[in-house]
C-alpha cells in the first residue's frame, strides 16, 4: 500500500474512533433513563476500534492513535519515516470527527460547550475530582498495558484474525478504570479534536494527554520486548 492510502486509512479509522466514542458520550451517555452511562461509552471506544480494525487495519495497520504509532515503533514494528506522516493523519481525523459531532450537538437545544465536549481533563476538569498527577499516572500505565496488549495480540506468535477483538476488549477494559479520572486519553488524537472545540481549559491541559501516552506507549513497547525475548515479530 502507498503512504497516501495508509495515511487515508488512519485518518478514517481515528475519525470514527473519536465520532463513536465521543459522540457516544456527548450525544447518548446522559439521556435520563435511556442514557448508556460509562459502561455503554466504554464499549463505543471499544468497539470503533474493533471494527475499524477489520476494515482498514490490513492497509495500514489500524493504529488510529500517535502513541500507538510511536510504542510500534519503539516495538520494532513500523518505520520511523512513517511516524509523522501518521500523526498527521490521525489528528486531522480526529480534528473533523470533533467537528462533524459539534454541528450535530449544538442542533439541540441548550448545547454548551462547557459541558466539557467529551474532552480530556484532570484537577476540577476531572470527571470524578482527580489530580494531575494521578491523571498522569493513569495514562501512562492504562496507554503502556494498551500497547502491551496489541504487540502481543498482532505476534506472529499469536493466534491469527483475533488481534482486533483483544484490543478492542482492553480499550474497552481502559475506559471502564479511567474514565472517571480523565475522561479517558490514551490517545493523543482523541483527546486533540474535542479540545481545539472547547479551547481554554481543555488545550491548557492538553499537554498531559500527548506526554503521558506516549510515555506510556513506549514503556509498554519496551516491556513486551524484554518479555518477548527481543523478539521483532511480523
Amino acid at each position: 500500500m502507498s503512504l497516501g492510502n495508509k495515511m487515508g486509512a488512519e485518518a478514517l479509522g481515528t475519525f470514527w474512533l473519536v465520532f463513536g466514542g465521543c459522540g457516544s458520550a456527548v450525544l447518548a451517555a446522559g439521556i435520563p433513563q435511556l442514557g448508556i452511562g460509562f459502561v455503554g461509552v466504554s464499549l463505543a471506544f471499544g468497539l470503533t476500534v474493533l471494527t475499524m480494525a477489520y476494515a482498514v487495519g490490513h492497509i495500514s495497520g489500524g493504529h488510529f492513535n500517535p502513541a500507538v504509532t510511536i510504542g510500534l515503533w519503539v516495538g520494532g514494528r513500523f518505520p520511523a519515516g512513517e511516524i509523522i506522516p501518521y500523526w498527521i493523519a490521525q489528528v486531522v481525523g480526529a480534528v473533523a470527527a470533533a467537528g462533524v459531532l459539534y454541528l450535530i450537538a449544538s442542533g439541540k437545544a441548550g448545547f454548551d460547550l462547557a459541558g466539557g465536549f467529551a474532552s480530556n481533563g484532570y484537577g476540577e476538569h476531572s470527571p470524578d475530582g482527580y489530580s494531575m498527577i494521578a491523571g498522569l499516572i493513569a495514562e501512562v500505565v492504562l496507554t503502556a498495558f494498551f500497547l502491551i496488549v496489541i504487540l502481543g495480540a498482532t505476534d506472529g506468535r499469536a493466534p491469527a484474525g483475533f488481534a482486533p477483538i483483544a484490543i478492542g476488549l482492553a480499550l474497552v477494559l481502559i475506559h471502564l478504570i479511567s474514565i472517571p479520572i480523565t475522561n479517558t486519553s490514551v490517545n493523543p488524537a482523541r483527546s486533540t479534536g474535542p479540545a481545539l472545540f472547547v479551547g481554554g481549559w481543555a488545550l491548557a491541559q492538553l499537554w498531559l494527554f500527548w506526554v503521558a501516552p506516549i510515555a506510556g506507549a513506549v514503556i509498554g513497547a519496551l516491556v513486551y520486548r524484554f518479555v518477548g525475548n527481543g523478539r521483532e515479530s511480523e
